[in-house]
């Protein structure tokens, strides 16, 4: 689609990474594409969180190797500002690390496998009936992650794993949390195996050639759906 599509570029994403390294990937493309600005922010590196959200027409909280369990300041203060995103209604998107924040700031539980199973790779994604407003889903999706969150009261779960069954949840219409990496782009995944390449050995980690295959095997469903999917999240009345 071209930016004529979707306005003028006068709106702005607000987007929070965790790394100095990381970045916004096919999402950030995928909402230049649609004519928004992407600001980030960097709050483990005491980068401030904004006062107010009239200036940003969403919200997305991305992964990285932390837990949200662990006690540093930048933790606590991006959940708790979930709270002001849901307050002033604007669509909220929360990615791995970012869909727990959202479930914990929510009251549920955040952690680890029963069994200390992990999902880094492609594994199988079971869409519910209740997702499928974003159909058609994916039916692999690219995970790198050692925890799982659970369903908050009043959220109501899209769609479901193998092993970890939360995969996709709404809360209140228009706050997203996905545990999965569909922001993932060739060159990112590259990067992923060979500096994390040591958390292969975890039990149901899949090799780097595994990732690397799965890639040109699940990729374009998996970008097909991203569309659609940043489509029914900004403009749910309209995609």
């Amino acid at each position: 689609m071209h930016v004529a599509d979707y306005g003028p570029m006068s709106r702005r994403i607000l987007c929070i990474l965790h790394s100095d390294v990381s970045t916004t990937g096919r999402i950030g493309q995928m909402l230049a594409a649609r004519g928004f600005a992407i600001d980030i922010c960097r709050p483990r590196y005491g980068e401030a969180l904004p006062e107010h959200l009239d200036d940003h027409a969403g919200v997305v909280i991305f992964g990285g190797p932390m837990s949200v369990n662990d006690p540093d300041e930048y933790i606590g203060r991006e959940t708790d500002f979930i709270g002001k995103v849901l307050h002033a209604k604007t669509p909220f998107l929360g990615v791995c690390l970012g869909a727990q924040m959202l479930a914990k700031h929510l009251g549920a539980e955040v952690g680890p496998h029963p069994q200390g199973e992990v999902e880094i790779g492609y594994y199988r994604l079971r869409a519910l009936a209740a997702g499928n407003a974003l159909g058609p889903w994916p039916p692999y999706v690219y995970h790198w992650h050692r925890e799982g969150f659970g369903l908050p009261a009043g959220a109501v779960r899209l769609a479901a794993g193998e092993v970890y069954e939360n995969q996709a949840m709404v809360f209140n219409d228009h706050a997203y949390g996905i545990q999965f990496h569909p922001e993932v782009t060739r060159a990112t995944m590259h990067r992923w195996t060979t500096v994390g390449r040591a958390r292969f050995s975890l039990p149901n980690a899949q090799d780097q050639h595994e990732h690397l295959e799965g890639q040109l095997l699940h990729d374009g469903p998996v970008k097909d759906w991203l569309s659609r999917f940043l489509d029914h999240w900004l403009w749910p009345k309209t995609a």
